[in-house]
């Protein structure tokens, strides 16, 4: 969707004047994956109006590939127009303009399957299921699980006022249970399927590979197999690219986890948990999907499980010190030497607006940041009161 963005703190109804940007779940993702230097590959559909123009131009700008986008004649491209403040209060607002949007008549019979099929992640939303029923079709055609198919990824985000009938978002549960790789809040688990703690919401998903559980303020919580699964290795020290298709590799509690960090071995997993960092809120929408970024990017390059929980931290903390849905994340080495820091150290990190532009080899101690106050957390939390407005 096109994003209108306030360029005055207040109401809705008081902003006289927005700015434009990008914004969409799963566009953010791809842009954020991009700019970090994977190979990424958006499929959707646009409208064939200006909004839908701009939005094929400045994701492309990222470096995503929209060469599979289909451009709708017939239906509009989708806008939002949300205030400043933090989503987590009641002051935040949201208004949707979709419903009849060109991407709310996707399905399954739009897509092109080697365009799919071609990538080592294939990462879908939730979000996307609730907009239409052909939609939902869609989804659950790409969550089938079928031998061939990419690592699929599937963020559950769930948005109490895109579903309204409550009990329809179970839904979400029968998708994530075909991924291999989920991101659910432990407040969306909560309150879509009754939920409560990260254990249970990993044994309400025995078919996922990875289940990342996002904790709030705490921090986040990701269990995993032991055996990774296919396509998905370590990658070799000096590679900086491979071929492929949607994404390829170029160049709190703390009831699931004893301690910072640990590992825990069940039956057949391990559970990892990683506290969220501090940071000077800007504003916090995109954070989530900036978290799933860094969470598959460094799943692309075979990291560890606590350095893929802190690249979703770090990447998140990118997208809350800026004011828009997307932000540029930092760089490889810079986000190597911070996720690379000990347990001590990780928690007095305290980033402020601008600290991605920090220089990866600057000598300054990497916990000395710009003062900022500790406004929100990095693991991405939904926002209840994000309304569809016909």
């Amino acid at each position: 969707m096109v994003t209108f963005l306030p360029r005055l703190p207040g109401r809705l109804a008081d902003i006289p004047s927005f700015d434009r940007a990008i914004g969409g779940a799963e566009s953010n993702v791809a842009c954020t994956l991009a700019r970090t230097g994977h190979s990424t590959r958006w499929i959707s559909r646009v409208g064939t109006d200006g909004f839908g123009d701009h939005l094929l131009a400045a994701i492309a700008d990222c470096g995503v590939d929209v060469g599979h986008v289909r451009r709708d004649p017939l239906r509009p491209t989708g806008v939002y127009f949300r205030t400043a403040g933090d989503r987590a209060t009641d002051t935040h607002e949201v208004a949707y303009y979709r419903t009849g949007s060109a991407a709310s008549a996707m399905t399954a019979a739009d897509l092109d399957p080697a365009a799919l099929h071609t990538g080592r992640i294939l990462h879908l939303s939730g979000i996307t299921a609730a907009l239409s029923a052909d939609c939902l079709g869609l989804l659950r055609e790409l969550t089938a699980r079928r031998p061939g198919r990419p690592l699929v990824s599937f963020d559950v985000n769930y948005r109490p006022g895109l579903w309204r009938d409550p009990a329809q978002a179970r839904v979400l549960l029968e998708l994530a249970r075909g991924a291999d790789l989920v991101f659910v809040g432990d407040d969306e688990a909560r309150d879509a399927w009754g939920l409560h703690g990260p254990r249970a919401i990993r044994e309400a998903l025995p078919e996922a590979h990875t289940v990342v559980v996002k904790q709030g303020r705490d921090g986040a919580t990701v269990f995993r197999r032991t055996r990774e699964p296919r396509g998905l290795t370590r990658e070799p020290v000096g590679r900086t690219r491979e071929s492929g298709g949607l994404m390829r590799e170029p160049g709190g509690r703390r009831d699931a986890a004893t301690a910072t960090g640990s590992a825990t071995d069940t039956d057949t997993d391990t559970a990892t948990f990683v506290p969220a960092l501090r940071v000077g809120l800007v504003a916090a929408t995109g954070a989530g999907d900036a978290f799933a970024a860094g969470f598959l990017s460094a799943t692309l390059r075979g990291l560890p499980d606590r350095t893929r929980l802190r690249y979703g931290h770090l990447w998140a903390a990118a997208a809350l010190t800026v004011p828009g849905d997307l932000a540029t994340p930092p760089s490889r080495p810079y986000a190597d030497r911070l996720a690379a820091l000990d347990d001590p150290a990780w928690e007095r990190l305290h980033l402020a607006p601008g600290w991605t532009d920090a220089d990866a080899d600057a000598d300054a101690d990497p916990e000395a940041e710009p003062d900022a106050d500790p406004d929100s957390d990095t693991s991405g939390r939904r926002a209840d009161e994000e309304v569809p407005t016909q």
